[in-house]
């Protein structure tokens, strides 16, 4: 195999757009090869993660929930029930799109796409394994916060343009969960930055397979140093404030059913209430990849570089399951309670890990 067309794999900077480039011969045709090559690229990570997230949210998510509750789950449509897919997205997407009489459009019609589009966006910098890797910048992992958190904008957007009170509520507190976390989050990202010394994505993933923590007697078995190894209370804070960004049981509030119908989401439907929904869970998606990337090794693991994209999105689904398995397991907070765990517990932790990692990174320099 051609050396400019290997595997991606520990810091590899060869771009699926530049191998499809190589590949098809488009590179040949300088800016305007090159775009198509970047949009086929696009296309193909897009298509993954979607795909991902239409078997996730109608099948998964219900089979998982059973089993964590001991019901049954869909069983009747297909095989194990997995044709509910097919049943769910023709059901929705046939369903008429009914627009509120006092809805603010544009911001009405917009506010499923920015929701959707923003995490699909913080999928271009992530280094998935076997060559799947869109773009690498110097400011990859500040990036993906930055996109991730225009999905806030999307969620006041569908509070507000929908005209109902408790979508406006669901907004509101959409916004006052997301600042509550997104800077523990943010934080305590900086931290493994300064043990990788960068912000690219793929020396992030690098730093870490290329160090060996501790090897195994009697087995050879060399244990890489991941950063959730290395730095365990950094991983913890990481999770739980994730969980609390992509909204999931304990941290639903935005859209909690007891108390606001369904919140935002509460006037969408047919195509409208599907972006939504996708939105959701492509990022508990996207909060699983950055989960893999900085703390889990990536698309490192047993066996040759080729199989990278198989162990990255095992992770990413292990990311998942936990959010399903919390989700039946542990009761949801209060507002009050939630935005307090937030700014009195998670920041003041962030921060005291960041100054502990600091002093270490520093001693060791």
């Amino acid at each position: 195999m051609n050396a400019a067309i290997a595997p991606l794999q520990n810091g590899d900077t060869v771009l699926l757009p530049e191998r499809i480039g190589e590949l098809t011969g488009l590179s040949e045709f300088g800016i305007a090869g090159e775009l198509i090559a970047a949009f086929l690229g696009a296309f193909i990570v897009a298509n993954l993660m979607l795909a991902m997230t239409g078997v996730a949210g109608p099948w998964a998510k219900r089979k998982i929930t059973a089993a964590f509750t001991d019901r049954i789950a869909v069983n009747h449509i297909g095989p194990g029930g997995i044709l509910i897919i097919v049943a769910d997205a023709v059901r929705l997407l046939s369903k008429e799109n009914i627009i509120p009489e006092n809805a603010d459009r544009p911001a009405y019609d917009l506010a499923p796409i920015v929701i959707a589009g923003s995490a699909l966006l913080g999928f271009a910098v992530i280094p998935m394994g076997s060559g799947i890797h869109l773009a690498d910048p110097e400011v990859g992992l500040a990036f993906v916060f930055a996109v991730a958190g225009i999905a806030s904008i999307g969620l006041v957007m569908a509070g507000y343009a929908s005209g109902n009170k408790y979508s406006m509520l669901g907004g509101l507190r959409a916004v006052a969960q997301n600042i509550a976390y997104e800077i523990p989050l943010v934080v305590t990202g900086m931290s493994v930055v300064l043990f990788a010394g960068s912000l690219r994505m793929s020396e992030i993933v690098a730093v870490q397979n290329e160090t060996t923590l501790f090897t195994i007697p009697g087995l050879e078995w060399a244990v890489p140093a991941w950063f959730a190894l290395v730095n365990p209370f950094a991983f913890v804070l990481f999770l739980i404030a994730n969980f609390a960004e992509v909204g999931r049981n304990p941290f639903d509030m935005p859209e909690a059913p007891a108390e606001l119908i369904a919140g935002y989401q509460t006037e969408y439907s047919s195509v409208y209430f599907v972006l939504v929904y996708l939105g959701e869970f492509l990022h508990i998606f996207l909060g699983g990849a950055i989960i893999a990337t900085i703390f889990l090794g990536g698309p490192a693991g047993p066996g040759p570089a080729e199989l990278g994209i198989v162990w990255f999105l095992l992770k990413i689904w292990a990311v998942f399951l936990l959010t399903q398995w919390l989700r039946s397991a542990v009761p949801r907070v209060r507002i009050d309670q939630l935005i307090e765990i937030g700014w009195k517990g998670l920041l003041v932790l962030s921060f005291a890990n960041l100054a502990l990692t600091a002093a270490i990174v520093g001693l060791i320099a």
